[in-house]
């Protein structure tokens, strides 16, 4: 039990190492590692604990080990999580990544869109247009318009960043909204107008051109 106890810091040990040289451009992105009796004497560890030390960064995506061909690097560093990349992100980085995915999503919708999904994208953008409406249910109407419109494209790696987005963006939109309101509630509510029409009338470049003007100016609100 003990070396084993012994055996794990090792291996960590060892794995920091290896994505150290990683990062420092030792093997390039798709490039192969030495051999295991190489690289362990390298590293002055045995070949169990760089056996471990890989299995670590192929789990963490950094690392694939492939049958009879060796050990390929195949990201140069450690991916992080949403929750952490969006806590230090600026909310206009995130309004910069919207318009990438959101136009993207806007196109595909004007060409993908079923009857259900116009009716869902009709049906939020009059409740987002309704006066009188508190800040954060406002916000909330505006996200599930936008929300209706990525879920028109039919594509799930869209709608999954778009969802990851989400809490981040209520929430600073909500602060944003209670200090700066919007100057123009009718102009706003037409921006998002165009982009329905667009998608009923299956235009992509319109869709898209909607979407980009409207999360451009979402963005310069902010900046």
């Amino acid at each position: 039990m003990p070396a084993q106890v012994q055996r794990h810091p090792l291996a960590a040990q060892t794995a920091s190492l290896l994505l150290a040289r990683i990062r420092d451009g030792e093997w390039p992105l798709g490039h192969r590692l030495p051999g295991e009796t190489t690289l362990a004497a390298q590293l002055g560890v045995g070949r169990s604990t760089l056996r471990e030390a890989i299995r670590e960064l192929a789990g963490k995506g950094v690392l694939d080990s492939r049958q009879g061909a060796g050990v390929f690097v195949t990201a140069l560093d450690v991916a992080e999580d949403w929750d952490t990349v969006l806590r230090r992100s600026t909310i206009v980085s995130v309004i910069e990544a919207r318009i990438a995915i959101e136009a993207e999503a806007a196109a595909l919708a004007a060409t993908r869109r079923t009857p259900a999904d116009l009716r869902t994208i009709r049906r939020t953008l009059v409740a987002r247009g309704v006066v009188g409406q508190s800040v954060p249910d406002h916000v909330d109407a505006d996200m599930a318009f936008h929300r209706a419109v990525i879920a028109a494209a039919h594509n799930d790696v869209l709608t999954q960043l778009f969802d990851a987005f989400l809490p981040r963006l209520r929430l600073a939109m909500i602060d944003m909204l209670k200090i700066k309101p919007i100057a123009s509630e009718p102009c706003d509510h037409a921006l998002h107008q165009q982009l329905a029409d667009a998608i009923v009338a299956r235009d992509p470049e319109a869709a898209a051109a909607a979407s980009r003007t409207h999360l451009s100016s979402l963005k310069e609100s902010f900046a």
